[in-house]
């Protein structure tokens, strides 16, 4: 009687605990879904569909990516952040336990072939709805008007994870649109809100070491933003259209300006403000890919240009925000140690074998998929290991 007593206040302080910021339920089962999702994709595409009992083809691969991890990951920073912003108490028990829960269940939903087709993808679409009402609520009510803008990107996303349900059931609608929509909208999150905190935690730390300081924010940073901006819509809308070629390419070279007036190279004693650069590099990268595969697409594979997009850009600046932020909210010292180096050196490797994958052999591109897909989930799974303990335990 007394063990029960004892123990049952215990528990309910460990959930209320993981529960009390979004970044502890949504990192870690975000983490989880990552380094689990892509093997079942790879086994898919390796034996095929009809000898998996899931529903894990190339559609649901591209689905999880963007609306199931990168929703997951973008909950988990947002719901942090936003009261930093907003100066609002932060979004906490059965509410976030319930968005968490909303979550799982859009992954059981689509992943299972159980009930039709129009179930789960009304399940999975809930999720999305429910964030993005959260964020407008959030945003509007601590007037927090220069937010309006990430409001806006998670509406955005939401509206395209209905879109893909659509083109899913066989409407009028094309799925590699919405699929774009949804890559655009966390690519214009990692410019905004990537091209904030980057030189922002890069000049807090210089300024201990007293070292010249990153440039600070200008016209010229403006005009890279509405360029970016302007250039992904283009290409979302007319993917194969020169101009839109020219204003991509243009704007993966602008950032990567952008990113030397941050001065990158001083940070590298710090994996844990240099991976902000490397992830705003690969986000700048694929920027310059995707430009360069409209305009020679003979040369430059635009399977290149999305996976410098989806497993570069979204993979490494998602871990590397998690990562910062897991330390620094649990009471850690912002400093990458040996495990976290791993984790970086995993996601980067994923990145590099995947991106350079359309450019090899056709004979080779199977087994390097298939490596590039073991990094990736060996990154998560460390991060889940290493970090994992810090997102269920009390601040230090």
């Amino acid at each position: 009687m007394n063990k029960t007593a004892n123990t049952e206040p215990a528990y309910a302080d460990r959930v209320s605990l993981f529960f009390s910021m979004g970044f502890r339920p949504f990192f870690l089962l975000g983490s989880i879904w990552a380094a689990i999702a892509v093997p079942l994709w790879i086994a898919t595409y390796v034996l095929g569909p009809a000898e998996i009992p899931f529903e894990t083809g190339l559609a649901w691969h591209a689905h999880e990516m963007i609306f199931g991890y990168g929703a997951a990951i973008i909950a988990g920073f947002l719901l942090t952040a936003i009261p930093n912003w907003t100066s609002r108490p932060p979004v906490t028990g059965a509410m976030l336990a319930g968005l968490a829960a909303l979550w799982v269940a859009g992954r059981i939903a689509l992943i299972s072939k159980l009930g039709p087709f129009w179930a789960g993808a009304i399940v999975d679409a809930v999720f999305l709805i429910c964030f993005a009402a959260l964020i407008w609520r959030e945003v509007i009510a601590g007037k927090s008007w220069r937010n309006l803008k990430v409001a806006g990107a998670v509406s955005i996303l939401a509206i395209a994870n209905i879109g893909f349900h659509i083109a899913q059931n066989g409407q009028p609608l094309m799925p590699q649109m919405v699929l774009h929509i949804g890559m655009a909208v966390i690519l214009i999150l990692i410019i905004l809100i990537g091209g904030r905190v980057t030189p922002n935690f890069t000049r807090n730390w210089l300024k201990q070491r007293g070292v010249k300081l990153p440039a600070a924010y200008s016209h010229f940073d403006a005009v890279v933003l509405v360029l970016s901006v302007v250039a992904i819509v283009a290409w979302v809308i007319f993917p194969n259209h020169i101009s839109s070629g020219v204003m991509m390419a243009l704007a993966g070279l602008m950032n990567i300006a952008r990113l030397t007036r941050w001065r990158f190279w001083a940070t590298v004693s710090e994996p844990l403000v240099l991976i902000l650069h490397v992830g705003y590099a690969w986000a700048s990268l694929a920027f310059l890919l995707l430009g360069l595969s409209v305009l020679y697409p003979q040369i430059f594979p635009q399977l290149a240009g999305i996976h410098a997009l989806g497993a570069g850009a979204i993979g490494v600046m998602t871990i590397a925000m998690m990562t910062r932020a897991t330390l620094g909210h649990s009471g850690r010292a912002l400093s990458a140690g040996t495990g976290t180096i791993l984790i970086y050196l995993l996601i980067n490797s994923a990145a590099l074998l995947r991106v350079t994958t359309p450019f090899l052999e056709a004979s080779l591109q199977s087994s390097v998929t298939i490596v590039s897909a073991v990094f990736w989930s060996l990154a998560f799974l460390s991060f889940v290991v290493v970090y994992g303990p810090l997102l269920v335990r009390a601040k230090q």
